[in-house]
């Protein structure tokens, strides 16, 4: 299996590092929430979000929401060697990092039958690409690809990480809205870590890898060397 793993809490820098390493071997990459945001997006769209509850999707039936999926589709296209959220044909990769969809994909997410859908469809993306695929999310290690040869689980403090999610919005990292993302990040780490389906943790035989203190290009390049130590060519 040509998988790499790479898990981590939100942005801690999953993404950016599993693009660039992907594109450094030459693999593909799939971003796993990327996926999950497209049907969070589908589902406000379509249903509303007036329905929305807490803990494992409110008034949405888990049956309604994969109906929906099947029927616009969701799915991900290969685009070049990045697989690609599409709704209904359209490419939401913009779309689905709106606040609003930021909000609830948690929600979503914790629905079994809804992880069950998007795990089904991340294997058939990896089978379909067998030169390699960089897969990233928050349980790739340890129910998705158990099996992957490499896994690397990201971490950084949650200050380092807020001050990260404020920078890719274009917001200004002043100490009260630092406070406020950071208070965000904090809630959203614990709704991951204590969900009863496929909680946010380490694999046991994952790789610890602490971003705090790293620059990008020296994620990217730990990264690179681990892959090609496990996938010699």
């Amino acid at each position: 299996m040509r998988v790499i793993a790479i898990d981590g809490p939100a942005a801690s820098g999953k993404s950016s590092t599993a693009e660039a390493v992907a594109r450094r071997l030459g693999w593909a990459h799939l971003d796993s929430g990327a996926l999950y945001r497209a049907i969070t997006l589908a589902v406000l769209d379509n249903l509303g979000d007036d329905k929305a509850g807490r803990g494992g999707g409110g008034g949405w039936g888990p049956q309604q929401i994969i109906a929906l999926t099947e029927d616009l589709p969701v799915r991900l296209v290969l685009v070049g060697q990045v697989f690609r959220p599409e709704v209904a044909g359209v490419d939401v990769a913009e779309a689905i990092r709106a606040e609003r969809v930021t909000r609830r994909v948690s929600e979503i997410a914790a629905i079994p039958e809804v992880r069950h859908w998007v795990n089904v469809r991340q294997r058939e993306a990896a089978l379909d690409h067998p030169q390699g695929v960089v897969v990233d999310g928050r349980d790739i290690g340890t129910v998705v690809f158990p099996d992957a040869p490499l896994k690397i689980f990201l971490t950084a403090s949650p200050g380092e990480r807020a001050r990260r999610r404020l920078a890719q919005r274009g917001d200004s990292v002043d100490p009260g809205q630092l406070g406020r993302e950071t208070e965000a990040l904090a809630a959203r780490d614990r709704a991951d870590s204590t969900r009863p389906v496929a909680p946010l943790r380490p694999a046991a035989d994952a790789i610890l890898l602490d971003t705090t203190t790293l620059a990008l290009e020296e994620q990217v390049q730990r990264g690179v060397a681990l892959a090609q130590a496990r996938f010699p060519e």
